[in-house]
This record gives structure tokens, sequence and C-alpha cells, in this order.
């Protein structure tokens, strides 16, 4: 079967559906890949390399000429009016954003299969691509505001006096959370962090953060903090409200302040208002990692930096936008292998074949035979006619 790895064409995005490692792994399982030439450049990828590792470099990628199409981002709505029927399509699919393009898969006859959808189970954990890229972002938040805050992170004892380590506050703490507070840590940051699943107070101590216990009220079963996949779900209107009063005392108090919390498939909780951000000391930076899915911090904007007027000075907003791709060579790494272990799930004697009986394979795929498989991302598309 022919597989192709398209360059990616959404502005920014500098990553890359395989690497020449991931070639050779698919190719031992009897696939051809044909890669469009420059598709891993961005990424630190020579087409010589994956020449190398057994892909053929073709110029363009025609669609149209493919069995299997891995990328990045998800698919225009053109790109998939061009698949054949029965096509396998392996990458991110953003379906709650991406309705026309998730109609255009259906109608095309393609079989999707969207990274965010894989079920987050022990045996999936090598395909969970939201949760490599996830580390990336983490990592890549704290470096974001360390090079924006105006002062050192680590304690310094010096003869000329001594500087207090930064205090970073996290708020989330799933994988991109909890890279961030591990790095945080290893820059002499005192890291404190806070997440509405009490489980992750654990977690958090584990990675040299301090745990933010709130009194939340958890009496009905409406309040339970924790959705399915081990992700976390929204407040209600009345506790979260709550929530933003009881972190408003720990926000003022931070000098760099990261936010995490996403939901999937809908829009990012807001944690923090600007009336929040307006009691923080000036210089102080706050990272909003949401941004690109409505922010946790009022007033965010993705890719844009923004000044808040505070007394003596300005609080920095940072909407952070692409954050994996930022780091492009060690994110394509991790993302081609979460494409490959799922593509290698499905393939037998060089043939592949999703078995829908399997719970990742079924739990994964958005469209198949013409039809939206994703109940929930059906349901959006029906509401939306």
């Amino acid at each position: 079967m022919q597989v192709g790895v398209r360059r990616e064409r959404r502005a920014g995005e500098r990553r890359v559906a395989a690497t020449p490692e991931t070639v050779q792994q698919l190719t031992a399982l009897g696939l051809k890949i044909a890669v469009e030439c420059g598709a891993g450049t961005e990424a630190g990828y020579a087409d010589a390399a994956y020449a190398t590792a057994g892909a053929t470099i073709v110029p363009e990628l025609l669609p149209e000429a493919l069995d299997v199409l891995l990328h990045v981002r998800p698919l225009a709505t053109e790109t998939a009016a061009r698949l054949r029927p029965g096509t396998i399509t392996v990458g991110f699919g953003s379906p709650a954003s991406e309705l026309p393009a998730v109609r255009a898969l259906a109608d095309a006859g393609v079989t999707s299969f969207a990274l965010e959808l894989v079920p987050r189970i022990s045996r999936a954990q090598s395909m969970d691509a939201l949760s490599s890229q996830s580390l990336v972002s983490g990592y890549r938040a704290v470096l974001e505001a360390a090079l924006r805050y105006p002062r050192f992170f680590p304690l310094y004892m010096t003869a000329a006096g001594t500087i207090p380590p930064a205090r970073v506050l996290v708020l989330g703490a799933g994988v991109a959370g909890l890279q961030a507070i591990g790095t945080a840590k290893r820059l002499g940051a005192r890291v404190s962090a806070n997440d509405i699943r009490a489980a992750s107070a654990d977690e958090v101590a584990s990675m040299g953060g301090t745990f933010i216990h709130l009194d939340l009220d958890n009496r009905s079963a409406d309040a339970a903090a924790e959705g399915a996949g081990g992700y976390a779900r929204e407040l209600g209107e009345d506790r979260a409200t709550r929530q933003r009063a009881m972190l408003a005392p720990h926000v003022a108090a931070a000098d760099v302040l990261i936010t995490t919390a996403a939901i999937p498939g809908r829009s990012a909780p807001l944690l923090v208002t600007l009336d929040m951000v307006a009691g923080m000391r000036a210089g102080s930076v706050v990272v909003d990692l949401a941004a690109e899915s409505g922010g946790n911090v009022e007033g965010v904007i993705a890719g844009q930096d923004i000044r808040v007027p505070v007394a003596g000075g300005f609080v920095t907003l940072v909407g952070l936008r692409d954050a994996p791709s930022a780091m492009a060579s060690d994110a394509s790494r991790l993302f081609a292998k979460n494409v490959a272990n799922l593509l290698a799930l499905m393939t037998k004697d060089g043939q592949v074949a999703p078995d829908f009986d399997d719970d990742v394979v079924a739990g994964a795929c958005l469209t198949h035979g013409g039809s939206v498989r994703h109940a929930a991302t059906a349901d959006a598309m029906e509401a939306a006619k």
C-alpha cells in the first residue's frame, strides 16, 4: 500500500508526520512510503535521510494517488475532497473546530483517524499524541516565560545581595502542567500548582511542586471534576466563580503564571480574569497554553503578547500559538512515533486494514464509509445544520 507523508501547508506549522526512523518502522511492515520534498526540512529532517531510510521523495504528493495519508494539522476541505473513497488518513483532526473538513472527509468516503480521539488507556499510550505534544508545550511555556520575565528564576546569594527565587504558579496539572512544573523547578523557581482533580496532588508533589488545595463543594454528582479518559471536566459556573475567587491571592503572589487547562472538544475554561491579573506585580508574566482554544486567561490573544497596565508598570500576557512547532524536531519525533504506532496496529502483511472491533481503532476513528463515526462530532454537525 502507498503511504504518503505530506509537507504541512498551515502557516507556522513546522512539524512533520514521519521521521526517517518511523519510515524504517513502516517499510519493515511492508508499506511503501512517499515523502513530499521538503516535508521534514523545518523539523531538521532532510530529504536524503528519508531516502536512506527507504522512502521515495516526490516533488508533490498527490492525495488522489495514495492509500494512506499521514499529516499533522487537520486536512483542508480541498485536500479531503481529492482523496479516493477508502483512503485512510492519520493525524490531528480537531473535529470540534473543523466541521467542514470532517464533512468533506465523510463525503469523500475517507476512513480518517484523529489522534485526539485515541482512547486514554494503557494499551494506547504509545499512540497518544495529545500527551506527547503537551509534553513539548509545557516545557516550551516555561522557556517563553523565562525569556520575558525581567528577573532570575533561581535563588542567588551573592556578595552584592540575595536575589530571591521566582514564584511560579501552574494552573492545570495534566501532562503539560506537570512538565511545566518540572521545568520551572529545574530552573530554580519556587513552584506551586492547582488542578480541580484532587488526584493531581501527588503528581504535582512528585515533580517538586506544592499543591494548592481549594475547598470547592463536591457534594453534587454534577460537580465531579474528572471526566472521561482522565481529562478535567468543566466546572459549573457557580463553582468556577468560587474557584477564581480562591485562586486570586495565589495569582497575585506569583511572578510567573502558566495556565494549561484544556477540555478536548470544548473551549478552554476561564480561570483568570483581568481583575486577577491586575493584582499581580509589575514585571510578572502570564503564559496561556490554551490561548488557541479561547484561553484560560481573560483578554489573551493567541500568537500575541499583550501588556496589561498595573501599578508601577505592566504584566505581560503571552498567548502561545503552535507551541510544539517551536520545537519541531523533538515534537515531530514524538508525534511521528504516535502515528506509526497507530498505523502499525492496523497493518498486517503489508496491508492497512482497520479492525473496528479493536477499542483503540474504533475510538480513534472520525469518519468511515461515508459517515461520521465519532458521536460528539456527528451531534455537533447535526446541530450546525
